[in-house]
């Protein structure tokens, strides 16, 4: 979430207009859910934002002669390792892939870490490396950053936070205003392995499943997408913390549609559902963080899918829904039965500190 500038109130002040109600922050606040969005939208966007800005992945500014993509994040997953990835490999992922989604090319971060005294310096060196080499496989890199330390007890080991910058690709014009009934929805790939493999790893589940964390970079993916079908790509979201569900949900009322998922036709692997179903957990809340959704127009979703498919990680890409017209703003799952249910966004906080 980034702004241009900040617009005064007729007064020539900061502008007052939030109607946050909330008594407290809950962690339901930093889950990516219905409260994570009331959050923001009643509260930190109406005094920090420009009124023009639109919120999203990353914000497109001009410095210079230069138009650049921005973006920040913050990490503070426990544990700081899990099958598949650690703290530092998501640090650089979630930041270079919420670049790819707003149709930018990564090129370098900032990183910042909080430490907690007492940590051991393996385990940073280890965190340290890990974001070196993933930011080096995505094709970034690091061009500075801070370090702070707090009290032992006061940051879980550590937590890190930073700061991207990408070049808007031509081949991109994305916007929810340009979302249209009819519109094929697409998915890179399975979902729910990150949020499921960092709860398994966390030992409080006597559950056993081979499963690895989804983490990596989808530009590769997006820009072979982009390739193939680019003036059809309409709009691209990495379904993060909230998930698939709410993601689609943030779409269907930010266009005024209706979105229509194909439930039987999202790729979950069997680890996920099986472990989903015990928990009592839908997969289409649980997080990812190495898969994006796509809205491409009707004549590009084959082109596209195959351009994914064609792609190394993209195997599993599928269309998985379209754009309707009603019922507004709401996300439908429908079954080859005939059957549908409403899906709503998450509410509460079912996985907690996992990106």
């Amino acid at each position: 979430m980034t702004a241009r500038t900040l617009e005064s109130d007729a007064r020539g002040g900061i502008p007052r207009t939030a109607t946050f109600r909330d008594p407290q922050i809950e962690m339901a606040h930093g889950a990516g859910g219905k409260a994570t969005r009331r959050l923001v939208e009643t509260l930190i966007a109406p005094i920090l934002l420009d009124r023009a800005a639109q919120l999203g992945d990353a914000a497109v500014i001009d410095v210079g002669r230069q138009v650049v993509a921005m973006t920040a994040d913050a990490f503070v997953v426990q544990p700081l390792t899990f099958p598949g990835g650690s703290i530092g490999t998501l640090a650089v992922h979630g930041t270079v892939n919420d670049l790819a989604v707003s149709g930018a090319v990564p090129k370098a971060l900032l990183v910042t870490f909080v430490l907690e005294a007492g940590l051991p310096g393996d385990i940073l060196e280890a965190e340290v490396r890990a974001i070196a080499q993933a930011a080096q496989h995505a094709g970034v890199v690091i061009v500075g950053g801070d370090t702070k330390v707090v009290e032992h007890g006061k940051a879980d080991g550590m937590y890190v936070t930073t700061a991207g910058i990408g070049i808007p690709d031509p081949r991109a014009c994305l916007s929810a205003s340009a979302v249209a009934p009819g519109d094929r929805i697409l998915l890179s790939g399975p979902i729910g392995d990150h949020g499921v493999t960092v709860l398994l790893a966390r030992g409080q589940v006597a559950l056993d499943a081979e499963l690895r964390s989804d983490t990596r970079s989808v530009w590769p993916l997006v820009n072979r997408m982009l390739a193939a079908a680019g003036a059809g790509v309409r709009w691209m979201r990495d379904p993060t913390r909230g998930g698939v569900a709410t993601a689609l949900n943030e779409l269907a009322q930010d266009t005024g549609l209706a979105i229509a998922l194909y439930e039987e036709d999202v790729p979950v692997r069997e680890e996920v559902r099986g472990v989903s179903e015990i928990l009592g957990l839908d997969p289409l809340h649980i997080a990812n963080e190495g898969q994006f959704l796509a809205v491409v127009a009707p004549d590009y979703a084959d082109v596209a899918v195959a351009a994914l498919r064609a792609t190394p990680g993209g195997e599993q890409a599928a269309i998985v829904g379209e754009m309707r017209e009603q019922p507004t703003g709401t996300v439908i799952a429908c079954s080859s039965y005939g059957t549908t249910r409403v899906i709503d966004m998450l509410v509460g906080d079912p996985l907690p500190r996992i990106c």
